[in-house]
């Protein structure tokens, strides 16, 4: 069952069509094309394509063994194609760890989070950037700057338009399963400059929690990153996403929108039991 929410769903809404400030289409924030990744004799990926424009969700679907995991893993800097390109913002890039990706403007949260359960909110918002004090105390004996954390984390959380998070000193470890999930999305959003990949942020969350990280999923896209959204849930996706990207064995079968297509359909397309024609793909 999908969950309530006070906006209009994404087939409800208008189709999404990016322009610029000068009345163009936009660029694509991210573009793959080709991408190739082989396991031995398994075939991880086939010559994949996706672009990403800023300001919208696109969601990644498919069954299991169907490439997402792949392809995802290629997009954040976790694994290197063996064919293909990646560029961001129309600039060919190579993304060779994690740690680039996230220097190029791509926050990833994956399934299994990365969090800190011992450690409070703003440390976690922080994790691996964390600020360091001004001098002495902070170059040689690398003292790091709790306040300064503390208040800049308290900003982001209200920016983002949080309201379950009330205390920042609070320890994760404390904290509900949608409350753990809003931290690393509340993390993607503050440091996350252009592109936010979120691995399936609902799994395990209840019908409450689950419309808190779909809120901040949209209010990210509000705000103009490209956010892809990878999801087993289907009424999530019809409820999120503006366009559908669909993989099936290790390759596109399509890619759809909410406003084109019904669920039925994007299941039909997983199964293969039907197909999605040029002329009829949400391709922008």
């Amino acid at each position: 069952m999908s969950t309530p929410t006070s906006g209009t769903t994404a087939a409800e809404r208008p189709a999404r069509r990016p322009t610029s400030e000068h009345g163009t289409d936009e660029k694509p924030v991210l573009e793959a094309k080709g991408l190739v990744k082989l396991f031995g004799r398994v075939v991880g990926l086939r010559g994949v394509d996706l672009r990403l424009f800023p300001g919208e969700v696109l969601a990644v679907i498919g069954d299991n063994g169907a490439g997402k995991s792949t392809l995802i893993k290629c997009l954040s800097g976790a694994m290197a194609p063996d064919q293909g390109s990646i560029a961001i913002d129309g600039k060919p890039v190579k993304l060779r760890s994690t740690q680039e990706a996230r220097e190029a403007g791509i926050e990833t949260v994956y399934q299994t989070l990365a969090v800190a359960p011992a450690l409070d909110i703003a440390s976690n918002l922080y994790l691996a950037r964390e600020i360091r004090r001004k001098g002495f105390a902070g170059s040689v004996l690398r003292m790091l700057d709790t306040k300064a954390m503390r208040e800049h984390a308290s900003r982001h959380i209200k920016e983002l338009g949080i309201s379950t998070l009330q205390n920042i000193n609070q320890s994760v470890e404390t904290l509900s399963g949608g409350q753990r999930q809003v931290v690393a999305v509340a993390r993607t959003g503050a440091f996350g400059s252009k592109i936010a990949i979120l691995d399936e942020p609902t799994a395990a969350l209840g019908v409450r929690e689950t419309a808190q990280v779909l809120r901040l999923v949209r209010d990210l896209r509000d705000r103009g990153l490209g956010v892809i959204l990878i999801s087993h849930n289907m009424p999530n996706v019809f409820e999120t996403a503006d366009r559908v990207h669909i993989q099936r064995l290790g390759g596109c079968a399509g890619v759809i929108s909410p406003q084109t297509h019904s669920m039925q359909d994007a299941v039909a397309i997983m199964t293969g039991a039907m197909t999605v024609p040029e002329s009829e793909q949400s391709l922008r």
